[in-house]
Protein backbone atom coordinates (compact mmCIF):
# COMPACT_ATOMS: atom_id res chain seq x y z
CA UNK A 1 0.00 0.00 0.00
CA UNK A 2 1.13 3.39 -0.69
CA UNK A 3 0.09 7.01 -0.61
CA UNK A 4 2.18 9.55 -2.16
CA UNK A 5 1.08 13.38 -1.70
CA UNK A 6 2.08 16.72 -3.87
CA UNK A 7 1.19 20.07 -4.14
CA UNK A 8 2.56 21.79 -1.13
CA UNK A 9 4.59 24.37 -1.22
CA UNK A 10 5.08 28.30 -0.02
CA UNK A 11 2.00 30.63 -0.63
CA UNK A 12 0.63 33.76 0.67
CA UNK A 13 -2.14 35.06 2.95
CA UNK A 14 -5.56 34.15 0.88
CA UNK A 15 -3.66 31.88 -1.52
CA UNK A 16 -4.38 28.94 -2.56
CA UNK A 17 -2.89 25.05 -3.43
CA UNK A 18 -4.14 21.81 -4.86
CA UNK A 19 -3.08 19.11 -2.93
CA UNK A 20 -2.79 15.47 -4.83
CA UNK A 21 -2.26 11.93 -3.13
CA UNK A 22 -1.84 8.94 -5.17
CA UNK A 23 -2.47 5.66 -4.29
CA UNK A 24 -1.27 2.25 -5.00
CA UNK A 25 -1.33 -1.49 -3.69
CA UNK A 26 -5.08 -1.41 -3.17
CA UNK A 27 -8.56 -0.62 -4.68
CA UNK A 28 -8.94 2.59 -4.44
CA UNK A 29 -12.46 3.00 -5.96
CA UNK A 30 -13.41 0.60 -3.32
CA UNK A 31 -11.64 2.96 -0.62
CA UNK A 32 -13.51 5.96 1.53
CA UNK A 33 -10.97 8.47 2.19
CA UNK A 34 -9.52 11.26 4.57
CA UNK A 35 -6.98 14.52 4.57
CA UNK A 36 -5.48 15.08 7.81
CA UNK A 37 -2.54 17.60 8.43
CA UNK A 38 -0.45 18.24 11.62
CA UNK A 39 0.76 21.70 12.71
CA UNK A 40 4.35 22.71 14.35
CA UNK A 41 4.08 21.38 17.92
CA UNK A 42 0.75 20.04 17.44
CA UNK A 43 -1.33 16.53 17.31
CA UNK A 44 -2.58 15.14 13.91
CA UNK A 45 -5.79 16.66 12.79
CA UNK A 46 -8.61 15.45 10.94
CA UNK A 47 -9.49 17.77 7.51
CA UNK A 48 -11.81 16.44 5.59
CA UNK A 49 -13.16 12.69 4.41
CA UNK A 50 -15.06 11.33 1.29
CA UNK A 51 -16.52 8.56 0.68
CA UNK A 52 -15.60 6.04 -2.29
CA UNK A 53 -18.18 7.18 -4.84
CA UNK A 54 -17.42 10.75 -3.62
CA UNK A 55 -20.36 11.68 -2.61
CA UNK A 56 -21.30 13.63 0.95
CA UNK A 57 -17.64 14.82 2.08
CA UNK A 58 -17.79 16.38 5.25
CA UNK A 59 -15.19 18.70 6.72
CA UNK A 60 -13.68 19.92 10.09
CA UNK A 61 -14.86 23.33 10.85
CA UNK A 62 -11.78 24.90 10.80
CA UNK A 63 -11.66 24.44 6.69
CA UNK A 64 -15.19 24.10 6.07
CA UNK A 65 -16.13 26.95 3.40
CA UNK A 66 -12.39 26.89 2.33
CA UNK A 67 -11.42 23.44 1.38
CA UNK A 68 -13.07 21.01 -0.84
CA UNK A 69 -12.21 17.21 -0.95
CA UNK A 70 -12.38 15.23 -4.28
CA UNK A 71 -11.76 12.00 -6.03
CA UNK A 72 -10.92 10.67 -9.57
CA UNK A 73 -11.20 6.79 -8.84
CA UNK A 74 -10.07 6.39 -12.49
CA UNK A 75 -6.71 8.21 -11.85
CA UNK A 76 -6.10 6.64 -8.64
CA UNK A 77 -6.32 9.81 -6.94
CA UNK A 78 -7.72 12.29 -3.83
CA UNK A 79 -7.59 15.83 -4.11
CA UNK A 80 -7.91 18.48 -1.52
CA UNK A 81 -8.09 21.80 -2.86
CA UNK A 82 -7.17 24.94 -0.24
CA UNK A 83 -8.43 28.39 -0.72
CA UNK A 84 -8.23 31.75 1.28
CA UNK A 85 -4.95 30.27 2.94
CA UNK A 86 -3.99 31.64 6.49
CA UNK A 87 -0.84 30.97 8.54
CA UNK A 88 -2.88 28.74 11.10
CA UNK A 89 -2.69 26.17 7.85
CA UNK A 90 1.22 25.86 7.23
CA UNK A 91 1.06 22.34 8.29
CA UNK A 92 2.31 19.31 6.81
CA UNK A 93 -0.90 17.41 5.01
CA UNK A 94 -1.52 13.50 4.86
CA UNK A 95 -3.96 11.70 2.85
CA UNK A 96 -4.98 8.69 4.72
CA UNK A 97 -7.46 5.54 3.91
CA UNK A 98 -10.32 5.46 5.47
CA UNK A 99 -14.07 7.68 6.86
CA UNK A 100 -13.02 7.60 10.36
CA UNK A 101 -11.85 11.12 12.13
CA UNK A 102 -8.93 9.37 13.94
CA UNK A 103 -5.68 10.48 12.81
CA UNK A 104 -4.27 6.33 13.47
CA UNK A 105 -4.45 4.08 10.27
CA UNK A 106 -2.52 4.30 7.15
CA UNK A 107 -1.31 7.67 5.32
CA UNK A 108 1.29 8.83 3.15
CA UNK A 109 4.35 10.91 3.80
CA UNK A 110 2.38 14.07 3.65
CA UNK A 111 3.56 17.17 1.82
CA UNK A 112 4.23 20.24 3.60
CA UNK A 113 2.16 23.79 3.19
CA UNK A 114 3.68 26.72 4.34
CA UNK A 115 1.70 29.91 4.25
CA UNK A 116 3.70 33.23 5.06
CA UNK A 117 3.85 36.71 3.65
Amino acid sequence: VQLMESGGGLVQPGGSLRLSCVVSGFTFRDADMRWLRQAPGKGLEWLASIVRDGSGPVYADSVKGRFTISRDNAENTLYLQLNDLSSGDTARYYCAIGYTRSPEGVRGQGTQVTVTS
